[in-house]
């Protein structure tokens, strides 16, 4: 009898709502435009100077663009998926 209670108390849950996993996908999506943006920018030949990684894209929008993302997934884990908008 107790186990029967406990298999109908412990249902397949997921922990996050689909609204969590929405906002979850949109940081990672950011965190990986980031990092997309910061690579490059070498050279073939280590006795020449590339200036392009100095750009601006490179030393502020990318990193902006991954702290931003980490900041959307602090916020995902964080939603409340139960809390009515009415309210």
């Amino acid at each position: 009898m107790g186990e029967q209670k406990r298999k109908e108390a412990s249902k397949n849950e997921f922990i996050f709502g689909k609204k969590n996993y929405k906002f979850m996908l949109i940081g990672l999506a950011c965190i990986a435009l980031g990092f997309i943006v910061m690579a490059g920018g070498g050279s073939d030949d280590p006795n020449v100077f590339d200036p392009s990684i100095f750009s601006w894209r490179r030393i502020r929008l990318a990193p902006a663009l991954v702290l931003i993302g980490f900041g959307i997934q602090v916020y995902a884990i964080l939603l409340d998926p139960d809390k009515s908008s009415k309210s």
